[in-house]
């Protein structure tokens, strides 16, 4: 089953490709595996600060010989450079190393603020993160800055929860153009999906294949989602084998969202291009009712933040 190439609309009016490849984990293989996403057909590169693969996603797309105006990048803003004068010199870096002139995309990463300065995780002498005092208000303003530099072409957010987006958007200029949040058939969360969508916020899925990550600890000592059993039913109607992986992200994108999965395996690489492809009403009704409100991705602990309070799949 061919691809569509389907693209959704930014509230900038610029298109975003429906389906990305996400770079986080295995650095070292991301230059291969980007440029064979590139070979494969994908337009839409999704990196961040933190993974450290913005070198070899620069690498891999520059080997392509590949237009930039016919690429579609993201990367995102990382919590040690949330004080409003590091955020242009923090994009700085990133365009550097992805050797281009602009994003198509740049996202705040987290709401939670690190200590400055260089270390991506400072901890102190018992191994507890150091947090900063930067308000993701003045971060996100100074992200607007960067819009009238011509740097990025759009801004927006990852891993907000409902009152912390409430607020950025009543104390800010720009309305986020993407929303980046952890979403697949297990953790739905249609009413803060349908409030970011009408609010003109552009939604895109990580983690959709949810527990398969063997890094999400919540995740193990249960079946996985992608042996759901309806996913597995459905799958078989559109010719799916058993890695229903398309199918999760069909789910997304018939609900309007971009979705980026990873892989650094040329054949998954290629098959997750097929999860691009039209559900029949009925059947994105029953994968609609699979919603287990399990979340996979919590970093409160860690982090010094206590992140997603007000959403679904929250542990209390």
């Amino acid at each position: 089953m061919a691809t569509l190439n389907t693209k959704q609309r930014l509230n900038t009016g610029a298109e975003i490709p429906a389906i990305g490849f996400g770079t986080w984990q295995d650095k070292d293989s991301q230059e291969d595996a980007v440029a064979e996403a590139l070979k494969a057909g994908y337009t839409h590169i999704d990196t961040a600060r933190i993974y450290g693969t913005e070198p070899a996603v620069g690498r891999a797309i520059k080997k392509s010989g590949i237009p930039r105006e016919n690429l579609f990048i993201t990367t995102k803003l990382w919590n040690n450079s949330h004080h409003p004068e590091d955020v242009e010199a923090a994009l700085d870096a990133s365009l550097k190393d992805l050797d281009t002139d602009y994003l198509d995309l740049y996202l705040m990463h987290w709401p939670s603020p690190f200590a400055r300065g260089d270390k991506v995780m400072p901890k102190d002498s018992n191994g507890k993160m150091i947090t900063g005092d930067s308000d993701y208000v003045d971060t996100y303003k100074a992200m607007e800055k960067t819009l009238k530099s011509g740097k990025t072409k759009a801004i927006g957010i990852s891993n907000f929860s409902r009152a912390e987006l409430e607020r950025l958007l009543k104390e800010t200029t720009v309305v986020p153009a993407d929303h980046q949040l952890e979403l697949h058939p297990w953790l739905q969360q249609k009413d803060f999906i349908e409030f970011n969508r009408s609010k003109g916020i552009h939604i895109t899925q990580y983690s959709p294949f949810g527990n398969q990550n063997e890094i999400y600890d919540s995740g193990k000592n249960m079946g996985k989602l992608m042996d759901d059993p309806t996913l597995v039913e459905v799958g078989k109607k559109y010719g799916k084998s058993g890695a229903q992986t398309a199918l999760e992200k069909a789910w997304g994108i018939n609900s309007g969202h971009s979705v980026i999965p990873k892989s650094k395996t040329p054949s998954r690489i290629k098959s997750n291009l097929e999860g691009d492809f039209k559900l029949e009403p009925a059947d994105l009704t029953a994968l609609n009712g699979i919603d287990k409100k399990l979340r996979f991705n919590d970093a409160s602990a860690s982090f010094g933040w206590d992140f997603y309070a007000d959403l679904d799949g929250k542990k209390k």
